[in-house]
């Protein structure tokens, strides 16, 4: 059976080190001509909802094409910043070796579901050599829908149209580090592999309806054993 992966990025792929707060406040001064201190809170959301309740945070009125303009901005940014969040970032331990493993597999489709507008997403996988094993036409984004759940179809869709294969919940995995990512599998019809490598407690991820949670992903076996049995 065809089975498809869902995987988070950030805290669950990879970190920027600090990198990602820096490149979201300097897109967002040069699309909206403010300089920031604050974000709203980042954790598990999609960036449409971060951006929007940041312009809220400084009574910014948006005339409409902010959004698309920080998207470009963001994505140029974390490019030209590749270097720099290599030498303070990193891939997390297992990831490389998970993202290959599944990769070697016929039968398995791996792509992300992300709360990153697909520009930034693919730029930081690449920074850390990740997005070549990811059927990255497959994704869903935080550019498709800002309500995370529905990013769980949206994938399901694009996957089912570029393999032949039809995605359920039984044979759809999400991987991620948030409460979020947890919700987005019960809601959206996926299955959910929850890692407590972010800001998450392995508790919280429990309490939010996980059935399963790792550490981390260093151990691919027992990654893979989860999904391919």
């Amino acid at each position: 059976m065809h089975k498809l992966i869902l995987w988070d990025i950030d805290h669950t792929l990879i970190e920027t080190g600090g990198v990602g707060s820096e490149v979201f406040k300097d897109a967002f001064e040069q699309v909206t001509g403010r300089p920031i201190d604050r974000l709203a809170d980042v954790t598990g959301r999609t960036e449409q909802v971060i951006f929007r309740e940041t312009l809220d945070l400084y009574n910014i009125e948006d005339p409409g094409d902010y959004f698309p303009k920080f998207v470009e901005a963001q994505a140029a940014g974390y490019r030209a910043r590749a270097d720099e969040m290599r030498q303070r970032g990193r891939a997390l331990p297992g990831a490389h070796e998970a993202l290959a493993a599944f990769a070697e597999l016929p039968d398995i489709t791996q792509t992300v579901l992300t709360g990153n507008p697909k520009p930034s997403a693919i730029a930081k996988l690449e920074t850390f050599d990740l997005a070549h094993y990811l059927d990255l036409e497959s994704g869903a984004y935080g550019t498709d829908d800002s309500v995370r759940p529905n990013l769980v179809p949206i994938a399901q869709r694009r996957a089912a149209s570029r393999t032949g294969h039809a995605y359920t919940r039984e044979i759809t995995y999400i991987i991620g580090d948030t409460v979020s990512d947890v919700e987005a599998g019960r809601k959206g019809g996926s299955s959910v592999i929850a890692v407590a490598t972010g800001q998450t407690t392995a508790k919280e991820l429990h309490e939010s309806g996980a059935s399963v949670v790792l550490s981390d992903l260093a151990d691919t076996a027992s990654v893979m054993h989860l999904i391919n049995g």
